[in-house]
């Protein structure tokens, strides 16, 4: 379990985020959403320890990660896939996917996590002996997915998964992260696409100005999308 309670975090004197406080349960999709510069990446950055938080706590199962150096946060179960991709591009498609199971699992969960992969995404199989470096910038988006899939975290953030990607792409993916938070996995997501990401969230969080506005369950949320008219602003 995720508990965050009155995060606070910035970047030098620019304070972000001010007293953020939610949780995450084991099986649970949580999505953030809100404006451009609400704080949504920062969040994640913050629970990830590449942004210092300033006041407030971070703790997974019990143990307080607040402000963990980033190499540590997969130990901790913690896994954090950026925007940007941030895999090894010298190394190869395979290569980039052990170095996913870092921590060390039994060769049967490795072969079994990754013919999991595989079969979501084929192109990895088929790219498995390439460098990563010369994958689309979509196919990196999905094997730093597959990466972080086979470190088997405890809790997954994961910041605009669609990024790169075909709009088509990103029903798969959001199944993927569903049936993985099936396995007992706690996911947080920022992604633009809102309206396609609802189905598989069960809890919706609002930021604004870096601030929680509020916390709904998705269905609700989706009925108030479903209010808005045609004019007014898409939500971010």
């Amino acid at each position: 379990m995720l508990e965050v309670s009155d995060l606070c975090s910035g970047y030098g004197r620019v304070a972000v985020l001010r007293n953020v406080s939610f949780s995450v349960v084991p099986g649970e999709i949580l999505l953030i959403v809100g404006e451009n510069g609400a704080g949504k990446t920062t969040l994640l950055r913050t629970l990830g320890g590449f942004v210092t938080a300033t006041q407030g706590s971070v703790h997974l199962n019990g143990r307080d990660i607040t402000n963990a150096a980033p190499e540590r946060m997969p130990r901790h179960g913690l896994r954090l896939v950026l925007d940007g991709h941030r895999i090894f591009p010298e190394l190869t498609v395979f290569d980039n996917l052990r170095m996913g199971d870092m921590i060390g699992g039994s060769r049967e969960q490795f072969e079994k996590s990754l013919t999991e992969v595989f079969a979501v995404f084929p192109v990895l199989r088929e790219r498995a002996r390439i460098r990563a470096r010369d994958l689309s910038g979509g196919q990196q988006q999905i094997l730093a997915l597959g990466q972080a899939f086979l470190a088997r975290p405890s809790v997954l953030l994961c910041d605009e998964p669609s990024t790169g990607l075909a709009q088509a792409l990103l029903p798969p993916i959001l199944g993927f992260l569903r049936h993985w938070a099936e396995s007992g996995t706690a996911i947080v997501i920022v992604e633009q696409h809102v309206r396609i990401s609802l189905p598989v969230a069960k809890r919706v969080l609002t930021l604004e100005r870096g601030q929680i506005v509020r916390t709904s369950n998705a269905r609700e949320f989706a009925a108030t999308l479903s209010q808005r008219p045609a004019h007014a602003p898409r939500a971010q």
